[in-house]
């Protein structure tokens, strides 16, 4: 991919965005109704099992990287992103607070330009779609080089079933040849930027000079503590650790256990496919995951443990499902702590609750700040106090997070692929990127009784009303 963008590839662009000017003009006319419908035409035409699975088995085979089997399941997300599109506004007035006075009316936020990772070349364009279409968006979808023809597959399922709708299939575009610097005069031209991926996409998102909402780099760290059901809090964590290899940013891969349930903890772990890794064979991993300066290595990412281990330069049983090292640190110097994004996690022992935060804190030092925390516990004091000290986004409780945290039918979390990490990560917004995110509001104001505090009330005990004599 070339530093500068060619007379050739502008003109694409150009073709891009004039196709799309034209279909929002289009769509900001349709009422509820209409929106509505053309959201269950799209999300039906990738979400159904028989498509969805053929554009897994395309994006593995594309990419090289996740499981086949456990990513399917991922088409519960595209459900839920529908569940929750469909079950607010977007057209028209949205939200009325008569006692203030207030009315609240949505408008389309325009053309977003959204760059998709390699990682979820299916399910982030149909995510995104949903939201874009219920908005009145339109939407230019900008793939990962590596998984491209995946996510033009998924655009292109859609763009078949607007048309079929009555809808112009130019409300959804995909980038046939993608690459650094088309990216980036795309992002230059829209209303507005999403960037899902790793953080060199999410800074060029930032750096385009277009509103644009990012995520943050993930490192989840999960809490054990003793009051925990550990055959349960194994369960979930191998469920979370195992989803799709562990590429999401979710995935568990930092286990803080209480000391006096430490080992009975490793047992469970191990019974739900855990390999714990020796000394040495932690330092062969070590080698093949991160270079001497700690920086990630792609050929490890997302891979099965089994290949995993044969990369490293040894062999685990057929049955494992994931590998489990002892954590050897807390710090930079100390790699185990840092996101995985593959079948491997860190195992860590404290003592009291106090050492588990402290923990925690450090680990998000060194990587994943903003992100996202998990605990296993009931006790709602501990739980309160990692909520009062994470500086984390979203804290999962007895839940697992790969599962969770982008939302579930088990929990109130807005349904997403793209998870905001707040002032910690880099981000604009702590929370779940969902429907409000691709709207403007316009905020209609009527007057009301007049509501002004006394000084008296206003400033309590420091009013001195002597100094307000002149």
């Amino acid at each position: 991919m070339g530093k500068e963008i060619t007379p050739e590839q502008l003109s694409m662009i150009d073709e891009l965005i004039r196709r799309a000017r034209e279909a929002q003009r289009v769509i900001e006319s349709y009422d509820q109704e209409r929106v509505d419908r053309l959201c269950r035409a799209v999300a039906w035409a990738v979400a159904n099992k028989k498509t969805f699975r053929r554009l897994v088995e395309m994006g593995v085979e594309e990419t090289g990287m996740g499981d086949p089997v456990s990513r399917m399941d991922k088409r519960f997300k595209i459900r839920g992103v529908l569940r929750d599109a469909l079950r607010q506004k977007s057209v028209g007035v949205i939200e009325e607070i008569p006692e203030k006075g207030l009315v609240k009316y949505a408008k389309p936020a325009g053309l977003i330009v959204f760059l998709v990772p390699s990682t979820n070349p299916e399910l982030t364009p149909a995510g995104g779609a949903i939201y874009g279409i219920k908005a009145r968006d339109v939407i230019i979808f900008s793939p990962h080089p590596r998984a491209k023809r995946t996510t033009l597959e998924t655009v292109n399922l859609m763009r078949r079933a607007l048309e079929e709708n009555g809808a112009p299939a130019d409300v959804l575009q995909c980038v046939e040849d993608p690459s650094i610097p088309v990216a980036q005069e795309l992002m230059r031209r829209a209303d507005l930027v999403m960037a899902t991926g790793g953080q060199p996409m999410v800074r060029a998102a930032y750096s385009s000079g277009r509103p644009a909402y990012g995520v943050g780099a993930g490192n989840a760290t999960v809490i054990v503590d003793e009051t925990a059901d550990l055959a349960d809090a194994a369960r979930k964590i191998r469920i979370s650790k195992t989803s799709d290899f562990g590429s999401g940013c979710s995935a568990d891969g930092n286990i803080l256990i209480h000391q006096d349930v430490f080992d009975e903890m490793v047992r469970h772990l191990a019974a739900e496919g855990g390999y714990l890794a020796n000394e040495g064979e932690r330092e062969l991993l070590k080698r093949v995951m991160w270079d001497e300066q700690g920086n990630r290595l792609p050929h490890t990412v997302a891979v099965s443990p089994q290949k995993l281990a044969s990369i490293a330069g040894f062999s685990i049983p057929e049955d494992r499902k994931f590998i489990m090292v002892m954590g050897d640190g807390i710090g930079p110097q100390y790699f185990f702590c840092r996101e995985k994004l593959t079948t491997l996690m860190a195992l860590f022992k404290y003592r009291d609750f106090d050492e588990a935060l402290s923990m925690m804190k450090a680990i998000f030092e060194v990587g994943g700040k903003g992100h996202s925390c998990g605990i296993f516990s009931f006790d709602d004091e501990r739980i309160h106090r990692l909520a009062l000290e994470a500086p984390v986004s979203r804290i999962m409780v007895r839940q697992p997070q790969s599962r969770s945290n982008a939302g579930s039918f088990t929990n109130g979390m807005p349904m997403t692929s793209s998870m905001g990490c707040g002032t910690w990560g880099g981000n604009i917004v702590s929370e779940n990127i969902h429907l409000k995110h691709y709207m403007n509001t316009t905020w209609v104001s009527r007057p009301i009784p007049e509501d002004r505090p006394s000084d008296e009330e206003l400033f309590g005990e420091f009013y001195d009303p002597s100094l307000e004599e002149d």
